[in-house]
């Protein structure tokens, strides 16, 4: 057993519907085999357990490990490709790279650099959107399993309007994926997802297919993207002879609450009432919303709708892997949304990064919050003595206050530490955190 001891901000209750931040200043957590076993006072849990390791981190904070809804694995690459709409983006940026993980190698290389990304911004667990070639998919789910994160994935697949290397057919999309499934599903912290890549690159056999999937890979997860950009849902809606965009993954039976759905800027209130009946997620991706002009989300919409929802980065079309820097740009956009948009406080942001996600990938009684039962997913966030980010939780008002100025000021380069079931990963910079 180790009892860490430090800050401790999560949030076991959803702000949305009353929930607060909880704060411990100086918490002890005695974690053994990577469960959190007892929380309080460290005053109180040392004399309890005085022969354990006592692992300090007072000098930061200590936050649950991100769980990113919504990431892009091929795309690592080619972030920062401004200036251009989604399907020209897609066009010209996104594809053409796709298209080179067709080489197991390269494909290798480019998983190496996704997953360093993901723990080197804190993030733990994910649902990872993955590559059209099932051995780069092969290559995603052995970089996951060689850093111990919890990732959802699966092959990313479609039958029309791409590029010819990155088509498949229906039958053969089912036999790979079932394949995948059979290697990777349930192996360690990892899980299969049906992926097509939207209803307008899948026709409806390939979406039958995806159903097929689902129906013969127990506990897998399915996603997809839907309503980002407004071109695009008038393309699906001509190719679907008129169907809602929402409406061309439910009919064929693809949405449950074990269903994430991307982006979903410009829904109607009929179909945030299908996401809300089904208990599907939507991953709001707010910085690749911003960047690619896709609008503002309308989180008030959804929320009052009863859709949940949760974060996540995209990374291609986004601006990194960090959530702390998704929360911002989430908390702008409802800003910008005047009496439309959902005044979001520091508890919010955290929620959206880390309990929601939890819930939306069906791992709320695992991880999400630091509580006893839980699993040790967390990150310390220790900034280098100086910089703002330091300063301002050095000089925070309240537990609030600084949690304000993580999500405003905290970067990549900020997270000092993470563990996944108890384990400590690290890639790039990290700090050994004082014994004694």
């Amino acid at each position: 057993m180790t009892l860490f001891r430090a800050s401790v901000l999560d949030t076991p209750a959803s702000p949305f519907t009353g929930g607060r931040l909880r704060s411990d200043e100086d918490c002890g957590l005695l974690v053994e085999q990577g469960v959190i076993v007892a929380r309080g006072p460290f005053e109180t849990l040392r004399p309890a357990h005085p022969d354990e390791p006592v692992l300090d981190l007072r000098e930061g904070v200590l936050l649950p490990g991100m769980v990113d809804t919504h990431v892009h694995f091929p795309q690592v690459r080619i972030i920062g490709g401004l200036g251009l709409p989604l399907l020209d983006w897609l066009d010209q940026c996104a594809l053409p790279e796709e298209m080179r993980l067709a080489d197991v190698d390269h494909a290798r290389g480019v998983a190496h650099d996704f997953v360093a990304g993901l723990v080197d911004a804190g993030t733990t667990t994910a649902l990872v959107f993955g590559a059209h070639f099932a051995g780069a998919v092969d290559a995603m789910f052995e970089a996951a399993d060689q850093w111990g994160l919890r990732v959802t994935t699966g092959l990313v697949t479609s039958d029309r309007l791409l590029p010819e290397s990155l088509l498949t057919t229906p039958e053969r999309a089912r036999v790979e994926s079932c394949e995948l499934a059979g290697r990777w599903h349930g192996k360690g912290r990892l899980r299969y997802a049906v992926t097509p890549r939207f209803s307008l690159s899948a026709s409806d056999a390939l979406l039958e297919s995806c159903a097929q999937t689902l129906a013969e890979v127990p506990g897998a997860f399915f996603t997809s993207h839907v309503n980002e950009n407004v071109h695009e849902i008038r393309e699906v809606a001509s190719l679907f002879d008129g169907e809602a965009y929402v409406d061309t993954y439910d009919r064929r039976g693809l949405l449950t609450p074990r269903s994430v759905l991307a982006h979903d800027v410009h829904p109607t209130d009929r179909e945030l009432a299908t996401l809300a009946a089904r208990g599907t997620a939507v991953a709001h991706c707010p910085t690749s919303n911003a960047a690619l002009g896709s609008g503002l989300f309308p989180l008030r919409r959804h929320v009052e709708a009863g859709v949940r929802v949760a974060l996540g980065s995209d990374v291609g079309a986004g601006t990194g892997f960090s959530l702390f820097k998704e929360g911002l740009q989430a908390y702008f956009a409802q800003q910008l949304l005047g009496e439309q948009g959902m005044p979001l406080t520091s508890a919010h942001l955290l929620w959206l990064s880390t309990a929601a996600g939890a819930d939306a990938l069906g791992m709320a009684d695992e991880v999400g919050v630091l509580s006893v039962g839980r699993q040790f997913d967390a990150i310390w966030v220790l900034p280098e003595p100086g910089d703002p980010l330091a300063v301002g939780l050095a000089n925070a008002a309240s537990a609030d206050d600084a949690l304000s100025k993580v999500f405003a000021l905290g970067t990549s380069s900020d997270v000092g530490g993470v563990w996944v079931g108890g384990d400590q990963i690290a890639a790039g910079r990290w700090r050994r955190p004082r014994h004694r």
